[in-house]
């Protein structure tokens, strides 16, 4: 849902255009990992693109143009939010990028410096890719092969665990184990074809 600082028709006129020559800066972040995807920069008819079609649109400098991301790749950038930062001169949109954002096939046009919970997200895709390949590959790959029953066994060990390693006050063990049950879990619900972002949003329901 857009907040009071999101970007929409309707407060277009609000942004600081004339501090910023017209051309404001743009900021892309992915809307599940919190990855910047890039940096690029919009006017008012590269915005209003944008907010129409839902594809992230942007002013080229250099070819004094508007193009919208993925034109000829095929990789756009899905708009989920847009905000303006608290002087209305800059833009953040969070996005479900179609493909790797950078033309050099990276999913960044940054180096890749991971947060702490971007690693959860790279780690779901890493086990989603795993539904298909060969159980003699990988671990994953042989869970999946097993099927259902044996990957719910193994989050309720798991647990079990967990549960026994907080009993007897071991850190270490209890480490350990949440992250053999996160792993297990997360292959689950791959398999059950749900992810995480599922669980986030029950979350994020509750919460209200």
């Amino acid at each position: 849902m857009l907040n009071s600082n999101s970007v929409t028709t309707l407060n277009l006129s609000q942004l600081d255009w004339q501090k910023v020559n017209n051309l404001m800066p743009v900021i892309i972040q992915h809307y599940v990992s919190g990855d910047v995807l890039m940096l690029g920069y919009m006017n008012q008819d590269a915005l209003c693109q944008t907010l129409d079609s839902g594809k992230v649109t942007f002013y080229s400098r250099t070819k004094q143009r508007l193009w919208t991301k993925g034109e000829t790749s095929g990789n756009f950038l899905n708009v989920i939010n847009i905000n303006a930062d608290c002087d209305n001169d800059t833009l953040l949109i969070l996005v479900d990028p179609i493909g790797p954002t950078c033309h050099k096939g990276t999913n960044s046009c940054f180096a890749a410096i991971k947060t702490e919970w971007g690693f959860l997200f790279e780690l779901e895709q890493v086990i989603a890719s795993r539904k298909s390949a060969d159980p003699k590959s990988s671990y994953t790959a042989k869970l999946y092969h097993d099927g259902t029953k044996r990957i719910a066994q193994k989050v309720g060990e798991e647990g079990v665990e967990t549960a026994l390693a907080a009993t007897v006050h071991d850190q270490e063990e209890l480490k350990n184990e949440s992250a053999d049950l996160i792993y297990h879990l997360l292959v689950l619900l791959q398999d059950q074809n749900l992810s995480l972002q599922d669980v986030i949003g029950i979350l994020k329901a509750r919460h209200k």
